[in-house]
């Protein structure tokens, strides 16, 4: 946890088990070789109790010749803007305080005083409220910079050892406070377990958790590896396919082929890793897990096995999952494009430029919105039987008509393609193709005359393409990254 060298930052509220970790690291300091500070954040939730509390704490640090570092919160007025309960508030503004001190240089670690009774009170909490394997996993010793020296010893013990060094402490009075889940545990469950049921039960829910942490460790390093091998990221979000979701690993076990699920799992044997990849790719997005339930994941696991494409699912925290083809995109919303009433994207980056066709050679328009340019190069016609294939969607020069403008696809935006008999919506094409929703709203258009006659990647509408016939041909290229000819 702690090395020679470290500054450490021990946090004391007051209580015994804070000030027992404080007087043994004082006690142990020169033989670890680190330095010591009392760092203390008052909650501001019980007026002049906190007060007495702080200035305790204050005066433990002057005896001990410690600098003393603290900080004041309205807890309970912050709990209150940001919908927040109470505790949930206090440890968001406590640890934020510890990572000031911290990121200001005037400590390395942060010492807290968490016991192995905490950690029995912890998995408690969490199986009662409902958990899965990461919640089993209670407290971590260390997390960061903040370390927890006092996690494999029991409460009482700690009290013993202030009460044998005539060491005085300050009590919470709302530890007592049985309107609170964690007071409840505290003073009425696990000393029933502990008298009816076992004796031992601190040290096994203590062993329990140590267990789920390694089975943490395990698997975290499975889903770094798997969000590695199996995403991709780019401007829209992280991008996963469906079916790299759903079977994130080879199984080399002719057993698992064709066979039920054992023991009556409805699920085959890669729903365990599925699920943790949907939470890890939603941290990635988010930057952290608050507020993603197991129901979460059920809708983003039914988004990739039983959903089309087009469909989404919204999360906490505004992260959404949109479902493109054969992919799942995870991203913020805000960079999602808004849509219009009639569920089409809204333009962004819109551009038009007006092109003036020579009677032969290229005319160049740069498009700085795409960061690409295009090139229109009439040609005499026909072609020569090997250029056939790159110009079957060419233009006839003859059939087009003043204005001619490269643009943005807009809404609504339809013509006839090449060998169709009926005029086709650009937004159909645009899934026939398989575009993504992402990139429909920059896509290249060209109009002739007020009509649209050709889109980037789908054939030349059949009225202006070039035939036998056509004298002067006209195709279109692209120069750019990873530019080509485009038909």
């Amino acid at each position: 946890m702690l090395t020679a060298g470290n500054r450490v930052g021990v946090a004391v509220s007051g209580g015994a088990d804070s000030v027992a970790l404080l007087r043994l690291l004082h006690r142990l300091r020169d033989d670890l070789g680190i330095t010591l500070a009392v760092v203390h954040f008052d909650h501001a939730l019980r007026g002049a109790e906190s007060e007495t509390d702080a200035a305790f704490v204050a005066e433990l640090a002057r005896v001990l010749n410690l600098e003393f570092l603290a900080a004041r919160e309205d807890v309970g007025a912050e709990a209150a803007r940001q919908g927040w309960n109470l505790e949930d508030a206090g440890r968001r503004l406590r640890y934020a305080f510890f990572e000031r001190v911290i990121g200001e240089g005037a400590a390395t670690h942060i010492a807290v005083g968490h016991t192995a009774d905490d950690q029995a009170e912890t998995l408690l909490a969490h199986v009662i409220r409902g958990t899965g394997p990461t919640g089993l996993a209670g407290i971590y010793p260390v997390a960061g910079a903040i370390v927890r020296p006092l996690l494999g010893t029991r409460r009482e013990i700690l009290r013993e050892y202030l009460r044998a060094n005539g060491q005085t402490w300050r009590e919470d009075s709302t530890n007592r406070d049985l309107q609170r889940t964690r007071a409840r545990i505290r003073e009425q469950l696990l000393p029933v377990l502990e008298r009816d049921f076992s004796g031992a039960i601190v040290e096994h829910l203590s062993e329990l958790a140590r267990l789920a942490r390694e089975e943490r460790n395990f698997w975290d390093a499975l889903v770094e590896d798997r969000v590695r091998a199996l995403t991709r990221i780019d401007e829209e979000g992280i991008r996963i396919a469906v079916e790299a979701l759903l079977g994130p690993l080879t199984l080399r076990t002719s057993r698992m082929e064709n066979s039920a699920p054992a023991k009556g799992n409805e699920f085959g044997p890669w729903r365990v890793l599925t699920e943790r990849l949907v939470r890890r790719l939603y941290e990635v997005v988010r930057g952290n897990r608050r507020e993603l339930g197991a129901d979460h994941v059920e809708q983003v696991v039914h988004l990739a096995s039983g959903s089309s494409s087009g469909h989404h699912v919204e999360l906490p925290g505004g992260i959404i999952v949109r479902r493109i083809f054969s992919e799942l995109t995870f991203s913020r919303s805000q960079a999602i494009r808004q849509s219009c009433s009639n569920g089409t994207a809204k333009q962004v980056n819109a551009y038009q430029y007006v092109l003036n066709l020579p009677l032969c050679g290229t005319a160049t328009v740069s498009i700085p919105e795409l960061g690409k340019c295009f090139r229109l190069k009439v040609i005499d016609w026909p072609v020569t039987e090997s250029d056939t294939k790159r110009d079957a969607n060419a233009l006839d020069a003859d059939l087009l008509r003043s204005p001619l403008i490269l643009r943005n696809w807009r809404p609504g935006d339809a013509y006839r393609p090449r060998g169709r008999r009926h005029e086709l919506k650009l937004k159909n094409m645009f899934l026939a193709g398989r575009v993504p929703s992402g990139a429909r709203a920059a896509w290249p258009v060209l109009e002739s005359g007020g009509r649209v006659i050709w889109a980037q990647g789908m054939p030349a509408a059949e009225e202006f393409r070039a035939r036998e016939n056509t004298r002067t041909g006209v195709v279109i290229e692209e120069e750019g990254p990873e530019s080509g000819p485009l038909s």
